[in-house]
């Protein structure tokens, strides 16, 4: 688990950087219609898109509280990846080493006999 806590805080500090930089630097009304002009540009936010939607199906599936899930949907609908490296970190520290728990949240009980 400690590689993979690494590689979610390198990703999340790479995030949060180039946030600053969109925030400081971007402007989305003149670049918005470049990106949608663009191939590329769609294909990047169809990809992006997807991913978000199948990691808040895992996060709906791992979940119980549906205020959480709906909160946290709404974040990672505004912060993208970011809000996903947090969600991942908190629940790779609360797991305590345990991937079953990771992967299955509250669920592992019901789905998981460990011997």
């Amino acid at each position: 688990m400690k590689i993979a806590k690494s590689i979610i805080w390198l990703g999340s500090l790479v995030m949060i950087i180039a946030l600053i930089n969109v925030f400081i630097n971007g402007n989305l009304a003149l670049d918005g219609p470049k990106i949608i002009g663009n191939a590329w540009g769609i294909v990047s936010l169809v990809d992006l898109y997807l991913g978000l939607i199948l990691f808040a199906i895992w996060v709906m599936f791992r979940e119980k509280n549906i205020v959480f899930i709906s909160f946290f949907m709404v974040l990672l609908m505004i912060f993208g990846f970011l809000a996903a490296s947090i969600y991942v970190l908190f629940n790779l520290k609360s797991s305590n080493g345990d991937w079953k728990k990771f992967f299955l949240g509250w669920r592992k009980e019901r789905l998981v006999k460990d011997n």
